[in-house]
C-alpha cells in the first residue's frame, strides 16, 4: 500500500527557500529578482533534456514521469504484519491444507505475496518457487535501476550545462569589452546558468536519485522475507519454527524493544507479598 512521503517536497522545498533567504537577507528583494534569468535556466533545462534523450532510447525516458512520482510516494511497509501474516497463513495450512489459503490470498493487497501462495497452492516446489520469485526479485531491481540512472545522470549533466551555459555568457562578455559598464552585469548572467545547474544537481536530480537507491533496497529487502515466508508455509514449517527464521530480518533494536522486561529481584518480591 502506498502513502505520500511528505519529506521529499518538505526537503526541496526547504532548501530552495534557505537559497532564497540567504540572497534576500543579502541583497533584499531586489537581490532575489537578480537570480531570475530566464535564458540561463533555458540553457541549463534545454542542454539537459537533450543530453538525455541522447543518452537513453524513448522507453527508458518514458519511465521519467513515474520515476519523479515513486520518489513522492512510499510503500508502507510493516515488517512485523509481514512476519505474523506468514504465521497465520502457516497455521490455516497445516491445519487444513494448502488449498484452504484461497480464500485468503483474495484478500491480500500485495500481488508478490499472492503470486507466491498461489505457486505454493499448486503444489511447486520448494525450490522453484524460490527460483521463480527471486527471478522476479532481480527483474524489479533491474527496472528500478534503469529508472534511477536517468535521475542520477540528470544530476551529472544539470552542473555541467551550467558551466556550459557560463561559457556562452564569458564568450558574449568577452566580445563587449568595449562597454566596461557591461561587464558586471553580463558576468552575473553567465554564473547563474552555473548556480541554476548546481542547484538542480544538488538539491533535486542527486537527493531523488538517492531517495529511490534506498527505496529499492527496502523493497528487495521486503520481497526476500516474503520468498522465505512462502517457502516455509509451502513446506509447513512449524509456524513457531517460522516466526523464528522471519524474525532474524527484524532490526536488532526491533527486536528488544518487543522483548518482555525481565523481573527484578524487588519485583519478584512484591508480587510474592502480594499473594
Amino acid at each position: 500500500m502506498k502513502k505520500r512521503d511528505l519529506l521529499t517536497p518538505i526537503g526541496i522545498g526547504l532548501g530552495a527557500t534557505m537559497i532564497l533567504m540567504g540572497i534576500y537577507f543579502n541583497s533584499g528583494f531586489g537581490g532575489v529578482t537578480t537570480f531570475v534569468q530566464v535564458s540561463s535556466f533555458f540553457v541549463v533545462i534545454g542542454g539537459l533534456t537533450g543530453a538525455l534523450f541522447v543518452n537513453f532510447n524513448m522507453t527508458e525516458m518514458k519511465l521519467c514521469v513515474r520515476v519523479f512520482k515513486e520518489a513522492f510516494n512510499d510503500d508502507d511497509y510493516n515488517l512485523r504484519e509481514l512476519i505474523q501474516l506468514f504465521i497465520s497463513l502457516s497455521e490455516k495450512a497445516r491445519r487444513e491444507g494448502l488449498l484452504a489459503l484461497e480464500n485468503e490470498v483474495e484478500e491480500l493487497e500485495d500481488p508478490f505475496i499472492k503470486k507466491g501462495i498461489y505457486l505454493a497452492i499448486d503444489g511447486i516446489e520448494p525450490e522453484v518457487i524460490n527460483d521463480i520469485m527471486n527471478a522476479e526479485i532481480a527483474a524489479t531491481e533491474d527496472r528500478h535501476t534503469k529508472g534511477r540512472s536517468i535521475v542520477e545522470k540528470a544530476g551529472e549533466y544539470a552542473p555541467a550545462w551550467g558551466m556550459i551555459g557560463t561559457l556562452i555568457g564569458l564568450v558574449l562578455m568577452l566580445n563587449n569589452l568595449e562597454s566596461p559598464e557591461t561587464i558586471g552585469p553580463a558576468m552575473a548572467v553567465a554564473l547563474l546558468t552555473t548556480f541554476y545547474g548546481m542547484v538542480l544537481a544538488n538539491l533535486v536530480f542527486l537527493p531523488i536519485a538517492g531517495k529511490l537507491f534506498s527505496r529499492t533496497d527496502q523493497e528487495i529487502f521486503m520481497k526476500q522475507v516474503i520468498v522465505e515466508g512462502v517457502i516455509g508455509v509451502q513446506s509447513g514449517q512449524n509456524p513457531k519454527i517460522l516466526e523464528e527464521k522471519l524474525s532474524a530480518f527484524l532490526p536488532s533494536q526491533v527486536e528488544k524493544a518487543e522483548e518482555p522486561e525481565e523481573e527484578t529481584e524487588e519485583d519478584v518480591g512484591e508480587s510474592r507479598n502480594e499473594a
